[in-house]
């Protein structure tokens, strides 16, 4: 068998029927090579793949390299190995973790695509990382014989990365480090690195929670410019400056914050009108005035799109001068806000309002927790009376708001001084937080419709603007939440409509399940997520045709670029924004707000798998909230912990998962793990490091 020859035959026939794979069989078939050749021809193909002049797919199949579909997405890597590379508007492609290549979590990859895919998700393999997600990674360095090597904290990066033995920075077996990838040549080999910084041994306080921040791409420290900008603001506020607002500082107004709170970015007020109308003043901190359109701050502040709000500590958005000192609105010092003032009638119609720069001087700090005391036990206080009126007054628009109320629980973790955690409960809901809501939801709903619609009636034009916006769920989400609910024992019907309403039915109902936490969360993943954008398609959630974010710019970006539009509408000649820009900066605060979000998450489940570490051995009563195939996850509702049973420590029998009975099942026993089942577990092993809590079955008597 002559190889030029043959070679051109297989290329021939191979491009003659694009995107057709073919077996080393059909083409011996196809171009008659004989038997006693058949062996050589499979070397050649194999050969021909191994130098890419062709395609090779899982069970020997082969396609010409130019003929292969290719795309490109986000690779999201599941802990078990596997991924996804997630496409807009298309099916995500399914990676398995041999066609992983040299790609990482989060990096932006080109795929080829398999010709033929069995299940949803159409199949691929990652031949090349466009963009690396992450140019540092954190995790324990350890030594190997002649080198070093650093295990990634992130469970979904499977390589460790190698260090070079002369490294100038020489850290010590087990301890924390920063690692940069310097080279990955092949996907077989693991990658070699240098460390960038050492942040010390696990165990020392802080260090965890710095790992994070390090992971997460998240800075603490502000670059030295920004900050030196920050602090040449003077803290006076001029009398000019002053003279061109509207004056509020003998009204009323006080703060209301969580007890913890530095920085104060919204005030409230409210009278009663002499015609029986009520007018709320809602007033927040002028960050704009400080924060100039391009300047070193504005950059680094669309650069962090939001603060982080860790276990044991805020990452603010902005320097502390300005976050917690001449932007907030500290009691009895006179402070630059923009205020939003609604007048409603009795009936809670929207009459009236005005949106304008102003100047106040709040009357008084209160934390959430003496209002409560206020407004429900009767506490006496100057301001009392004020006080019960806005709460009154805040019921009366959450009943007659027609919104989603999801009663999700968060969690709140104490620590010691050290930075250990010492007890783990649900964070309270209090009347305060929802008298609060209520205010800011009106101011920004009444903000988005003056820029939506009042300014674009009186001009004639639509004005840029932004919006926070929330898609309706799609058909396929809500019809896994209805049949999760019946798996935990629920009569539901697939509803006509998907509206709120739906929502609130399922949420009321699953309240008194001890499940609750996990039912609540399910709700919420069935929802698309809010986001900003300059295109207004209204927010489901909400049930608001027009809603934004106008009332915290000192932690959010977005609230702080919709103040700068509002004054650059105030009054003609409008200085616009260009719609791509603004989107732009939509579009980094997405990102941004998922990135903090994921840090925050991370940084509870730290804590929790350190506070189950002097648990181990321990029984608990819990529930299964969630079934893979590699095991069954169990919540603990006294400690509000997740934990995973794997199957391999199921050691009475086989098991397997029946994904459309949300269950377990025993091969020869017929023993059954369902969703929504009680289980007696034991804490059978917890990593720190790993942020994992396992289970086994507690033995029964």
């Amino acid at each position: 068998m002559k190889q030029k020859n043959i070679r051109k035959k297989i290329l021939q026939l191979i491009n003659s029927k694009p995107y057709k794979t073919f077996r080393a069989k059909e083409i011996a078939q196809t171009l008659s090579v004989p038997k006693q050749d058949y062996q050589a021809l499979r070397d050649l193909l194999k050969e021909m793949g191994r130098e890419g002049t062709l395609f090779k797919f899982k069970k020997n199949r082969y396609i010409s390299k130019s003929n292969t579909p290719e795309v490109e997405g986000i690779l999201h890597v599941k802990s078990q190995g596997y991924g996804f590379v997630i496409r807009e508007d298309e099916k995500d492609v399914f990676i398995s973790k041999k066609n992983m290549g040299a790609a990482l979590h989060k990096d932006l990859v080109r795929v080829r695509l398999f010709a033929h895919s069995r299940g949803e998700n159409p199949e691929g393999q990652v031949i090349s990382v466009v963009e690396r997600a992450r140019t540092r990674l954190v995790g324990t360095f350890h030594f190997g014989r002649g080198y070093g090597y650093v295990i990634p904290d992130d469970l979904k990066i499977h390589s460790d990365i190698l260090v070079n033995p002369d490294e100038a920075i020489q850290p010590q077996e087990g301890e924390k480090v920063v690692i940069a990838i310097d080279e990955w040549k092949h996907e077989h080999l693991n990658p070699f690195g240098h460390i960038v910084e050492i942040l010390g041994f696990a165990d020392e306080p802080g260090v965890d929670v710095v790992s994070i921040l390090y992971e997460h791409e998240i800075d603490s420290v502000f670059p030295a410019g920004v900050a030196k900008e920050a602090e040449s603001i003077p803290e006076t506020i001029p009398k000019a400056e002053i003279d061109n607002r509207r004056d509020l500082r003998e009204m009323d107004i006080f703060t209301i914050d969580p007890k913890d709170a530095k920085d104060f970015d919204d005030a409230v007020s409210l009278e009663k009108l002499e015609n029986g109308n009520r007018r709320l003043g809602v007033h927040i901190a002028d960050v704009s005035h400080y924060v100039r359109e391009n300047s070193a701050l504005d950059k680094e502040a669309l650069n962090r799109g939001t603060s982080v709000y860790l276990v044991d500590r805020v990452v603010p958005m902005l320097p502390e001068y300005l976050s917690n000192k001449i932007c907030s609105l500290v009691p009895n010092e006179d402070r630059l806000t923009y205020s939003v003032f609604v007048e409603l009638d009795q009936r809670l119609k929207v009459v009236d309002y005005d949106i304008m720069p102003s100047v106040i001087c709040s009357k008084k700090r209160y934390t959430y927790e003496q209002v409560e005391d206020i407004i429900l036990k009767g506490k006496k206080d100057s301001f009392a009376g004020a006080l019960r009126a806005m709460h009154d007054f805040a019921q009366k628009l959450r009943t007659a708001r027609n919104s989603i109320d999801l009663e999700s629980i968060e969690v709140a973790i104490e620590l010691d001084e050290k930075g250990t955690p010492v007890n783990i409960y649900p964070k309270e809901r209090l009347k305060s937080h929802e008298l609060i809501e209520e205010f800011m939801l009106l101011a920004n709903k009444v903000v988005a419709r003056h820029a939506g619609v009042s300014l674009a009636k009186a001009h004639d034009k639509a004005f840029p603007f932004v919006y926070r916006v929330h898609e309706k769920p799609n058909q396929e989400k809500v019809q896994e939440l209805v049949s999760l609910a019946r798996a935990f024992g629920f009569n539901v019907p697939y509803p006509k409509r998907v509206n709120p309403a739906f929502y609130r039915k399922l949420s009321n109902m699953f309240k008194n399940h001890s499940a609750t936490a996990t039912l609540q969360e399910s709700l919420i993943r069935s929802m698309m997520k809010a986001k900003y954008s300059t295109e207004n398609i209204g927010h489901f959630g909400l049930q608001f045709q027009y809603y934004t974010h106008f009332t915290s710019p000192i932690r959010r970006y977005p609230d702080l670029l919709v103040h700068r539009l509002l004054k650059k509408y105030i009054s003609p000649p409008f200085k616009f924004i260009r719609d791509d820009v603004l989107q732009a900066m939509c579009q980094t605060s997405n990102e941004m707000e998922v990135r903090a979000m994921e840090a925050e998450r991370a940084s509870v489940k730290l804590k929790q798998a350190e506070y189950m570490e002097k648990h181990v051995g321990d029984e608990f009563d819990g529930i299964i909230s969630r079934l893979v195939d590699f095991g069954v996850f169990v919540h603990i509702p006294s400690l509000l912990v997740d934990g995973l049973v794997h199957v391999s420590d199921l050691e009475d029998d086989y098991y397997v998962h029946e994904e459309s009975e949300y269950s377990l099942v025993g091969v020869h026993s017929g023993r059954v793990y369902k969703l929504g089942d009680a289980i007696r577990i034991r804490v059978s092993r917890v990593s720190r490091n790993e942020r994992i809590i396992d289970f086994v079955p507690a033995e029964k008597e």
